[in-house]
């Protein structure tokens, strides 16, 4: 082991924390990379194994129409990862570009991208939704990816706007700003270094909301029904009245997933908060080993208090 993976050993095992909301989330990477490859159509139906609970054939049981879920699962998690990843990674480079813009220039600059970003901050993400889908019925997922990116990136780049307008003032910017450095090298390589930790975290948040939001959306029909995703699964066992014909396991396998994943994603959240915030970090002490005291020692001490 190389000393550069044996720190980075030591740091996970500092920070608990993100270390198992790494792993949960490797987990579904590597299942979103890997499964698809294995179940080429989930959607495959089987009247002969309909309703059938989670056994040894079905892992996670069968649909009304005899699909496996366990399939519809492993495939869905690469379309609903894809989906989300992508409106994480494009709200974030929005944020950062606008925030840092905003808070480096100030005065006119900073007043026109903070009215952009109010304007942003106050649209309703699930009314949108609602609104384009009725306009555009077969948008589906790019409507929900539209409505998700322009509700994901205004408080991110609240935040960083805070905190460049904070750093602008430190000298190690004032003195690159006097050897003639661009204001684009002074923003991307002597700012945006010191607001790695809120961005990575601003990402995380915003990968968060993208999940919750989009099954919640495919959950009221307004993504593709067509398609294999968490979300669209619960749609199809919500019409189904899957609950009501004692099929929980439709439920529960979907639902399941977007928990541990929400809950990897909140865990390495909160590692970078603790990271970010010194005054949260709860540093692991090394156990000091006591040994117990020789015969002599004993005996060194009785002679002491007899003296």
């Amino acid at each position: 082991m190389s000393f550069s993976a044996g720190k980075a050993w030591r740091w996970l095992y500092a920070h608990p924390k993100v270390a198992v909301g790494l792993g949960i989330v490797g987990f579904f990477l590597l299942v979103g990379l890997i499964g698809p490859l294995i179940f080429r159509n989930p959607n495959a139906m089987d009247s002969a194994s309909a309703m059938a609970a989670p056994s040894s054939a079905h892992w996670f049981g069968t649909t009304q129409t005899g699909q496996d879920v366990f399939q519809q699962v492993v495939v869905g998690t690469r379309t609903s990862l894809i989906l989300c990843l992508g409106i994480g990674l494009t709200a974030t480079v929005l944020s950062v570009v606008v925030g840092m813009l905003a808070g480096y220039f100030g005065g006119l600059v900073d007043d026109v991208l903070s009215l952009f970003i109010n304007m942003f901050l106050v649209i309703p993400a699930l009314p949108l939704a609602v609104v384009l889908s009725g306009y555009f019925p077969a948008a589906g997922t790019t409507a929900i990816f539209v409505v998700l990116l322009l509700t994901g990136w205004p408080w991110g780049a609240r935040v960083i706007r805070a905190q460049t307008l904070s750093l602008r003032e430190r000298d190690f910017v004032t003195s690159a700003s006097c050897s003639g450095e661009s204001f684009w090298r002074i923003i991307f390589f002597e700012i945006f270094p010191n607001e790695i930790a809120i961005v990575t975290s601003s990402f995380v948040g915003t990968v968060l909301f993208a999940i919750l939001a989009d099954v919640g959306l495919e959950y009221i029909g307004l993504g593709d029904p067509t398609g294999t995703g968490w979300g669209t699964m619960l749609y199809w066992a919500q019409n189904s009245d899957s609950l009501v014909q004692g099929m929980w396991w439709w439920f529960v396998a979907p639902g399941a997933c977007v928990a541990l994943l929400g809950a990897g994603l909140s865990l390495i959240n909160f590692g970078i908060d603790e990271l970010a915030n010194p005054k949260l970090r709860k540093e692991r002490k090394p156990k000091v080993r006591q040994l117990a005291p020789s015969n002599k020692a004993i005996e060194e001490r009785v002679e002491k208090v007899a003296v």
